[in-house]
């Protein structure tokens, strides 16, 4: 049996590597690098035409959005919180036009911490901006470049709770977090009331964490979204 082919959405950046600095399409190692050891073939999605969405995923076994920077409060019908920056439009409508082509063709999906809120958003949901605001904390993302240490507790009987148990230490670094989330049911909290987790009822693999599962290695979340593409193939 071939390996499933797992498409894994990428950032636009200005990048420096050898003589060079120029706009590249990157994602950090560790991403793919988790994909591969779950058994899966990883593919690097960088931001397209909205147009070419369905062709991609006719050649995908499982999707999974990438963390990276803010989404675009405009397409929650917000404006922008002092502390929101940094949104791509080419990359919120390309990562869109994938969900959508992904819904259309059932196909398993995983969003990681920006991409669990774009999965909120492009359901029709919108965003807490700017979560200290909420907590009083810095937990979440205590400084650029680091990653929090949160508890969270999961819902007994979800999907999620079956491939990573009713409570996990994940590694997290966000300042936003999903207010509301059109047609996905909540599954994970952190002690401090932020929402840690959500997925799609039924049979399809539709998960968002909002916390970084490459970081630990988190081989249950990554192992069940290669197993549900493997079925998909």
């Amino acid at each position: 049996m071939t390996s499933p082919v797992i498409g894994l959405s990428t950032y636009r950046e200005q990048a420096k590597w050898g003589v060079w600095d120029q706009p590249a399409d990157l994602l950090p190692t560790k991403y793919a690098d988790i994909v591969a050891a779950a058994g899966g073939a990883p593919v690097l999605l960088p931001p397209a035409d909205p147009r070419l969405a369905d062709t991609v995923i006719g050649r995908l076994d499982a999707l999974i959005i990438c963390g990276g920077a803010d989404v675009d409060p405009g397409r929650y019908d917000q404006e922008p919180h002092e502390r929101t920056a940094n949104w791509r439009p080419d990359r919120d409508a390309w990562e869109v036009a994938l969900l959508q082509a992904a819904q259309q063709a059932d196909l398993p999906t995983l969003g990681i911490c920006r991409g669990m809120q774009l999965m909120a958003v492009a359901a029709g949901g919108s965003l807490i901006q700017h979560t200290p605001d909420v907590t009083g904390t810095m937990d979440h993302g205590p400084q650029p470049g680091c990653f929090g240490k949160v508890p969270v507790s999961v819902t007994p009987g979800s999907r999620l709770e079956k491939l990573v148990g009713a409570s996990v230490a994940v590694n997290c670094h966000h300042h936003q977090h999903v207010a509301q989330h059109p047609g996905f049911v909540a599954v994970a909290h952190a002690a401090d009331g932020t929402l840690e987790a959500m997925e799609l009822p039924g049979d399809r693999f539709c998960v968002g964490v909002q916390w970084h599962p490459e970081v630990a290695a988190d081989e249950g979340l990554i192992a069940g979204l290669v197993a549900a593409a493997r079925q998909a193939q």
